[in-house]
């Protein structure tokens, strides 16, 4: 199974998101747009795994506080220059950093280590390129994002709403040629 564990969004920041991404769409149309069903915020990515029950005997084991959450801006990685990724930013209390540090500290007696360097919350919108390799250095960036981030810097930074999450997820990724579908495998409280 290939797994994640996330934050959920709730239903009308996803909605206000979804439409910001749709008027978005005509100055990206080559680009692969996220589905609004399938917008969350990722704590930590594991893969390709069958250890499952393990998982989630781990993730019952994190203690946490509701994260409080601000949806604003926008951004591209790496850089809005060499854009291959558009996100919508977030904004969280301290009690974020507690939550995805938990959760590493749980999984990594499982062999599943959490990526170097400071978390940086985001919700992913559009990925460039249709899964050909990354350009290699001295190449140019797919030109698909380009335009958009040309355009975003005429408009005002976008606000999509304050929520606060409640409880955290383990979540199954199936990959398929029409996109990856998730499917929500347990929740855990965070109280």
């Amino acid at each position: 199974m290939r797994l994640f564990v996330a934050l959920d969004i709730d239903q009308e920041i996803r909605r206000r998101i979804a439409e910001f991404r749709d008027q978005m769409r005509p100055y990206a149309p080559v680009v692969r747009w996220v589905g609004p069903e399938t917008f969350h915020m990722t704590l930590q990515f594991l893969g390709e795994t069958g250890k499952l029950g393990a998982i989630g005997q781990a993730l019952q084991q994190v203690r946490g506080t509701p994260v409080s959450l601000s949806f604003s801006g926008t951004g591209f990685f790496p850089t809005p220059k060499s854009p291959r990724v558009f996100w919508v930013g977030m904004q969280a209390d301290e009690n974020l950093q507690s939550l995805v540090d938990s959760v590493g500290e749980a999984l990594q007696p499982l062999g599943f280590k959490r990526e170097g360097g400071p978390f940086t919350p985001h919700l992913t919108l559009a990925r460039a390129g249709s899964g050909r390799p990354r350009p290699v250095r001295g190449e140019q960036a797919s030109s698909g994002l380009r335009a958009l981030a040309i355009k975003l810097k005429t408009l005002p930074v976008p606000e999509f709403g304050t929520m606060t999450a409640r409880e955290f997820c383990l979540y199954q990724s199936t990959l398929s040629p029409s996109g990856a579908k998730y499917t929500k495998v347990a929740s855990y409280s965070l109280a």
